[in-house]
Formats: C-alpha cells, structure tokens, sequence
C-alpha cells in the first residue's frame, strides 16, 4: 500500500524585512561594544546567504527588552494563525476538508504551549472529534521530516486515511537581547520565522510523489552539538561551530546504505530536497554532491529568500518539487538535520 504526498503549502508570517533594513538595528543592538566586533558581526549579517526573512513580530520588537512571557505569547498567538492559514491552504490544494484527516501532527520547538498547537486547530478548523494528535517538540531542524516519517508509518499501517503534518516555528522570539556570542549572532543573522503543511494519504487514487522508504539516523555523543538551553531570559540556542564538518564527516554513512537499501545509487536520484542549515551546510552538501552533477539550488534559493526556518524549512523547498508537477518515475532525496544530534531521510518517487 502506498503513502503519497498530496499537497504541500507555505504561510509566511506578516512582517518581513530585507536584511539590508535589519542592520541599522543590529548597529543599535551592538551600541557599546569594540569597534572591530561590531564590523565582525555586520559581515556575518551580509554574507549570511540571507537575503530576506519574515516574522511574528517586527524588528523594533525583536529588538527592543522583550520579555521571555512577552515572547512566547506572541510565538502562541502567531503560530495558531500560521498554521490556521497554512493547513486550510494545503488543503485547499488536495480538494479536501478539515474532517478528511484522520492523524495530526504539529512540529515545533521554538516556543512553549500547552495544550500543544493541534489542539486549537482541532476547535478552529473543526477537524473530527477522534483524530489522532502528535506533537512534536524537541526535534528541532530535522522536525519537519520526522512528522512525515511519523505520519508514513501511521499510514502505511491504516489503509485510506489522510494525514497532515504542521510545522510552524519562530526562531525569532528566541533571540536573546543581552547575549553577544557568536552562537546568538549567527543564528540571528540566518534564521527567520515560518509555516508549512504537508498532506499524506493511504487512498490509492490519489496522486503525488510516493514515499517509498524513511530512514534516521543518530550520531553518537554529540547532543552538546545543538538545540536550546532554557533560561531567564527564553531559548537559548546551542550551535556548534564544528556541525558543518560533522555532517560531512557522516555523510557517505548517511546517505549511501540508505540508497543501496533501496537498490540505488546517487545517480538515479533526480531531485535533492535539503533542508539549508545556514551557509556553511549548505556549501559542505554542495561541495559533495557537485562532483556527482546534483545541484541543491532549491535549498540554496529557500535559504535566501527566507532564512532557516527550522523544521519548517525543508518543507518550503518541497513545496517548490511538488508543485512542478514533476515526471513520473522520477526519485528524490529528503534530507534534514536536527539536535540530538540527527539526521532524517525520506525516498520519494514520483
């Protein structure tokens, strides 16, 4: 029984900004500190492979001594309408209704909610009273992909059932205003906030890529490696320098079994969708893959046009391969990152 992708769709959020207009506020921000580090963090900015980014809340807020409570019911209030917006599209485009799914699961892990996002889009949208909810919370990057997994499995073992997976994050409300690490400038300088939804069904007569294999895969001793740390003042990212070399480090490992599993090898892959860590993964993944003649230029073009998005991220960029209408046969790579430290992939054939 085959699970297929019916539908994807993306909700940005209502502020957005060229990163150009954010610097003056990155100078005010860096008022006080040594000449030299305020350059320093002003190139990290302009080279950051980010050309615009959206947000819950515009740059004044971001910036200004926004409390951590102040923050996260902003994150609350927002997400609740992104992912409002974003499912009722996605499920515009599969021709369905909020009582045509069965399973659903929110993806987050930029803010704090209880009871958990499903829940008030269960009351909004009016989804059926026994669907089957699954939060996801501390997965991070890698998030967007893990649902899918998670919703594939739920599917492959309930025939004609529908599934949608909700990813909304804001990694800006975790910017920490008294904080001049690099980790806290660097994830400044390439995250941004968003949503997307990604529809799956077990009926077999409805159409899009079919995911034909999943896989995870954990690297030994390196959750010091990513993810946030609780404080006073909010989520406080953890991001080590040495992620870039890491991945490529277990790349061949994460990638080649996984395809000879499937009787493949990376030429008979046509389409790569990555999930763009920030400029530095994504020229690692580059690096490797274009002596092979692959091209992440869809990841590329994601990143630029709206930052990391965290989990959301790599769904924006398979919106852009399933909304081509794409041939038949053709395969694809899922590939995202996250904390613990992971990686996710998902086989797709069209």
């Amino acid at each position: 029984m085959a699970v297929r992708i019916i539908s994807v769709a993306k909700q940005l959020p209502k502020y957005t900004r060229e990163t150009k207009d954010i610097l003056p506020y990155v100078e005010l921000w860096l008022q006080g500190q040594e000449e030299r580090f305020k350059r320093k963090v002003l190139k990290i900015f302009e080279n950051a492979a980010v050309d615009k980014r959206y947000s819950i809340m515009d740059a004044e807020e971001v910036f200004l001594k926004t409390s951590f409570e102040e923050k996260n019911d902003i994150y609350i209030k927002e997400s609740i309408k992104l992912a409002e917006q974003s499912l009722a599209k996605a499920l515009e485009k599969a021709h369905l209704k909020s009582t045509d799914i069965d399973f659903i699961i929110t993806v987050s892990c930029t803010g704090i909610m209880i009871p958990s996002l499903d829940a008030y889009l269960i009351n909004s949208l009016k989804m059926k009273q026994d669907v089957v909810r699954l939060p996801v919370t501390e997965m991070g990057c890698a998030a967007g992909v893990s649902g899918m997994i998670y919703a594939k499995n739920f599917l492959k073992a309930n025939p004609n059932k529908r599934a949608a997976v909700i990813a909304v994050e804001s990694p800006t409300a975790t910017f920490q205003l008294d904080d001049y690490s690099m980790v806290n400038i660097v994830s400044a300088a390439i995250f941004g906030d968003g949503c997307a939804s990604v529809i799956l069904s077990s009926y077999e007569d409805e159409l899009g890529p079919e995911i034909k294999d999943e896989a995870m895969y954990h690297f030994y001793d390196a959750s010091h490696m990513m993810g946030f740390k609780l404080v006073n003042s909010g989520l406080q990212m953890v991001l080590d320098q040495s992620v870039p070399e890491t991945i490529a480090e277990h790349f061949p490992k994460i990638i080649y079994p996984f395809l000879k599993k499937n009787n493949l090898t990376i030429q008979d892959i046509d389409h790569l969708v990555f999930h763009p860590g920030g400029k530095k993964i994504v020229q690692t993944v580059e690096e490797l893959f274009g002596d092979l003649g692959k091209n992440i230029n869809d990841t590329k073009e994601v990143l630029r046009l709206y930052g990391n998005m965290s989990s959301a991220t790599v769904l924006y960029v398979l919106e852009r391969f399933i909304d081509r209408n794409l041939p038949k046969g053709d395969k694809g790579i899922m590939l995202s990152f996250g904390p613990g430290f992971s990686a996710q992939r998902i086989l797709l054939e069209w």
